[in-house]
């Protein structure tokens, strides 16, 4: 790694199926190019990846990034590290149904696990990563009071929960004089999927980027993070095909909409997702395996889109 500091990357590198799908040699190759080309945020859960973990728990993400980091003196002085909670499973073959829920004590329990795998003292962001309606929200708030209060996490967010519930965590935060939740993380790509529909791997309700989600974010100053924004290589991979969810006429005008601006720009169709994304403030979540996807992404994020492009590819529908 050089001494040299890039300047700053808006995207975002997902660590879901480090130490999983993804070595340990790959994952560490993947976090230096990162760090090397100016990337900053790096996301993890500590329920990644128990659906192809060994033991059917999570955890091995966020070991594999502890290792990394303890292998790299200095570089957690460049590195944000996020983390998620609730979403880990009772036990092995138990999710959905049973997972461990954003109790009190199950926030503080799973957050002192996650710390204790990365091998840190904070982290720089803890995500709810699903809501839990069997749990008050304000108690979930109260929770995440202690550990910002203590400094071990210096941002909350909520990932897959619907505007409703942020709305009222935050108004129970401003409330006690705690740190209101102020990210959201939700699926979100350029193409739009059918009313009542989600894309494959969204098992939440409310995980699909909605217009209210991000009226709401807009409104409040709330940021907003995008994971799986590339459809996992659908846009540009002919071996992959576009989940049906998405196979609509709209979709059809913002396909020759992108078509045209990546054209323009020379980029691919993937490439313009992202530097719309980052044209509309959204930081985009890169999950890939590979050392030249993600050049591409970190190249992507640094393209600029003239006013005219934003609005043809806004405006298609």
């Amino acid at each position: 790694m050089t001494n040299s500091v890039p300047p700053t990357s808006p995207l975002v590198l997902g660590a879901m199926m480090f130490g999983t799908a993804i070595d340990e040699p790959t994952s560490f190759a993947l976090l230096d190019r990162f760090v090397e080309r100016g990337g900053v945020w790096i996301d993890t859960a500590d329920c990644y990846s128990f659906w192809a973990s060994a033991d059917g728990q999570g955890g091995d993400s966020e070991r594999v990034l502890g290792r990394w980091l303890a292998a790299r003196p200095g570089v957690r002085d460049r590195v944000r590290i996020a983390t998620k909670l609730g979403a880990e499973p009772l036990w092995s073959g138990s999710w959905p149904t049973g997972r461990a829920g954003l109790s009190r004590r199950a926030v503080l329990d799973a957050f002192a696990g996650s710390l204790d795998r990365l091998g840190v003292e904070a982290v720089d962001l803890l995500w709810l990563h699903q809501e839990d309606r069997r749990t008050p929200i304000e108690e979930t708030v109260e929770a995440l009071a202690e550990l910002t209060g203590a400094g071990l996490t210096r941002r909350v967010g909520a990932s897959n929960h619907p505007a409703w519930r942020v709305e009222r965590a935050r108004a129970h935060a401003r409330a006690i004089g705690s740190l209101p939740l102020d990210a959201l993380q939700l699926n979100a790509t350029y193409l739009r999927v059918r009313p009542g529909t989600r894309p494959p791997g969204v098992e939440h309700r409310f995980g699909v980027l909605s217009d209210e989600q991000r009226d709401y974010a807009d409104a409040h100053g709330l940021e907003v993070w995008a994971y799986t924004p590339l459809l996992s290589g659908a846009y540009d991979n002919p071996a992959k095909q576009i989940p049906e969810p998405y196979d609509h006429v709209g979709n059809e005008r913002r396909l020759a909409a992108l078509d045209e601006v990546s054209a323009e720009i020379g980029a691919t169709r993937g490439q313009t997702v992202l530097a719309w994304h980052v044209a509309h403030g959204v930081r985009p979540m890169l999950g890939g395996s590979k050392l030249d996807q993600l050049d591409a992404a970190m190249e992507a994020v640094r393209l600029p889109l003239t006013s005219d492009q934003l609005a043809l590819l806004d405006a298609a529908a």
